[in-house]
């Protein structure tokens, strides 16, 4: 991992204070993902949207909406795409890295991607577009490399984007724990319901195509 992937946005207000551009999963994020893991976990969830009860007990995923992006023996990993932050420049966000940001336009909205690490970034984005490090999910990606912000800020980057800070993460089986008391709902990973529907409206529209009845 090269240091230039690893250097401190600075700058930023406190919601987004102290971001990483992570090459894919720093510190206490789950295990890597290997082949194995896909052969030997047929119930993974990966590639689904997670939608949290009206019971949910943890204030911090109330009424959330998760894109599952990992879910294996090992535990699970996902991104909240239904808390946005605050829009920040493409440039802004290069230049806070220590980076140049020649000939880049446009802004991004910021989501807070879930409790977990909230000083590491991720862009969730159309499978069209694909890095070394991109790690796809059916119709949905997501890349950790900011040359993704590089190239969506020169108009060479995916169709469709989304970038959030911090992650939601589970140990071992303890997805199927919740799962099992009814605090988290399924539904399929529909690329209009991550970029597109209105995010005021994203849980309720989400609760619509549960496959999980309450």
């Amino acid at each position: 991992m090269t240091s230039t992937r690893l250097r401190r946005l600075r700058s930023l207000p406190i919601a987004a204070a102290g971001l990483l551009i992570a090459v894919m999963l720093l510190g206490t994020a789950p295990p890597e993902h290997t082949d194995a893991d896909t052969d030997t976990d047929a119930g993974s969830l990966a590639g689904q949207i997670l939608i949290a009860a009206p019971t949910m007990g943890d204030p911090r995923f109330f009424h959330t909406v998760i894109l599952l992006l990992r879910h294996d023996r090992n535990g699970a990993f996902g991104i909240v795409i239904n808390r946005p932050i605050e829009q920040r420049t493409i440039k802004s966000l290069l230049e806070g890295s220590g980076e140049k940001a020649a000939a880049v336009e446009g802004s991004l909205l910021v989501f807070a991607g879930g409790p977990v690490q909230p000083e590491l970034g991720f862009v969730l984005h159309s499978a069209e577009y694909h890095r070394p490090d991109t790690l796809a999910v059916g119709e949905v990606a997501m890349t950790a490399d900011k040359e993704i912000l590089r190239d969506i800020g020169r108009h060479q980057g995916p169709k469709k984007s989304l970038f959030a800070l911090g992650y939601a993460g589970w140990g071992p089986g303890q997805l199927e724990d919740e799962i099992d008391h009814h605090d988290w709902f399924t539904t399929t990973a529909d690329p209009k319901l991550i970029f597109d529907d209105d995010r005021g409206n994203l849980w309720d529209e989400a609760m619509a195509r549960r496959t999980r009845e309450l």
